[in-house]
């Protein structure tokens, strides 16, 4: 069991490694400039969540309205 367990720990370093990381590795660069693939990468989420966010909500709004006055019709 043990080994089992070593073996998938070291599997899991070596793939680690093989990894393309989001932040620069060089020395000479400091701060937030380190992380600046990371940093555009989630602004990029975060601008397609808000724009997602926005069409689900006005296609609720509208269908909602179009619900609206269907059932308004029917009665």
């Amino acid at each position: 069991m043990f080994r089992k367990i070593a073996t998938f720990i070291h599997e899991v370093k070596a793939e680690l490694r093989k990894a393309s990381w989001p932040w620069e590795n060089d020395p000479k660069i400091k701060g937030f400039q380190k992380y600046k693939e990371l940093v555009d990468s989630t602004l990029v989420v975060l601008v397609a969540m808000i724009l997602l966010a926005g069409f689900v909500s006005l296609f609720d709004v509208l269908a909602t309205k179009v619900l609206a006055m269907l059932t308004s019709l029917a009665i």
